[in-house]
This record gives structure tokens, sequence and C-alpha cells, in this order.
């Protein structure tokens, strides 16, 4: 098993694929403990970034275009220095990598409950935080810095992947954010925007504020 050590930054990675104009922009941050709930970007962010698994929802195209969902392992990056976009390695053996790449529509959704820090309340409870980010799942260019950024981050926290059937053509994938509907407490879903999301306010330290 591999031990990364890192150090908290705040930095703005810049990923592109040679064969491509697309960038990937986010803010690498450290988020140590769970963030005031009248954040919404922090909150957003801790969720992300501190959960393993969540349910990946995709449109089944073998099931006449009804929504599948699956829970899938996920990264966001190296331990403590999450981007807040999920990466994800999926194979086509299984119906969400298929699902995607045919109808890329698609939604992620997290809760806090796994991360132990709900106390004893529901999981349904709105002081439990969860969150579900829509866009569209893509294929990653699996030679791109991205796929390289990717693999480690899910291996730091997955390192089982390693090791899973090469014949089984494992690649990464990632959710490009269009949508955030967060829930951290009583009074409705947060108003955050995707940019709000990605950029949030940082100390000097590199943590959420």
């Amino acid at each position: 098993m591999k031990v990364f050590h890192v150090i908290p930054l705040i930095l703005l990675f810049l990923w592109g694929s040679q064969d491509s104009s697309f960038v990937v922009q986010s803010r690498l941050l450290s988020i140590s403990t769970k963030p005031d709930p009248k954040d919404a970007a922090a909150t957003a962010r801790w969720l992300i970034s501190f959960n393993f698994w969540g349910v990946l929802n995709t449109i089944s195209t073998e099931l006449g275009g009804a929504p599948f969902g699956n829970v899938v392992s996920y990264s966001d990056g190296l331990p403590n220095q999450g981007t807040g976009i999920p990466y994800f390695y999926l194979t086509t053996l299984d119906p969400t990598a298929r699902n995607a790449l045919k109808d890329e529509r698609a939604s992620f959704t997290v809760s806090e409950y796994p991360l132990g820090t709900c106390g004893k309340v529901d999981p349904e409870n709105p002081t439990c935080s969860k969150i579900s980010l829509t866009g569209k799942l893509k294929l990653v260019d699996e030679k791109s810095k991205e796929a390289e950024f990717a693999r480690n981050a899910l291996f730091s926290k997955h390192s089982e992947m390693m090791d899973w059937p090469s014949d089984h053509d494992f690649q990464v994938f990632k959710l490009e954010i269009e949508n955030i509907f967060l829930i951290d407490w009583f009074g409705g879903p947060k108003p955050l925007t995707v940019e709000e999301y990605l950029h949030p306010k940082t100390n000097n330290h590199g943590f959420i504020l």
C-alpha cells in the first residue's frame, strides 16, 4: 500500500488534454473539521473531500431511459487536499460507464452519515448534511495529466483499485458539475453556485474559512 505525505496548500491546478482545449480549474484545499452550516461552500467541499463513496446516477440505456443509481467509490484529490471534482474508476462491464458513454447526464449524491458526525439523527434529518452534484459524467483522456492526477487521488483513498483486473479495462471518469443541491440544516437547500463551490474563500493556511 502506498503512503502519501501531503502538505496543505492553496494552489490553482490546471490540467489539460493535449488533444483538446479543455481545462479543469479548481482550488486545492485542506479542511480539518466540519464547517459551520452557514458556510455552504465549505460544507459542500468538506462532504466531498472526506467521503469515500456515494451513489452515482446515470440515464439507463438498458431500462428505457430510467434513472440508474449505483454505489461507487471516488476521490476528489490526495488526502486532505480535495479539489471538489469527483473522479471515478469505472469499467464498461458495469452499466454506469456504459450509460455515461451514450448519455453523459448524471448526478452524484453523498451523505454526511457515513462520516459518523451526524450523531443519533436519521440520515434524512436536515442537520445530517447531504449533497447532490448534477452535470455530465465524462471519460478522462487516459494519457492526460488530469488522468494521472485522478489515478493518484483514487489510489490514495482506494489502494485496492491498483490490483483490479487489467482485462476489465477500468478507466477514469469525472463529473463535470453544472448544479449543486446541498442540505446542511433546516430551511431548505443552500444557494451555492459551481464557481463558489470550486473556489471557496480560504485563509492563509489553505483552510476553508
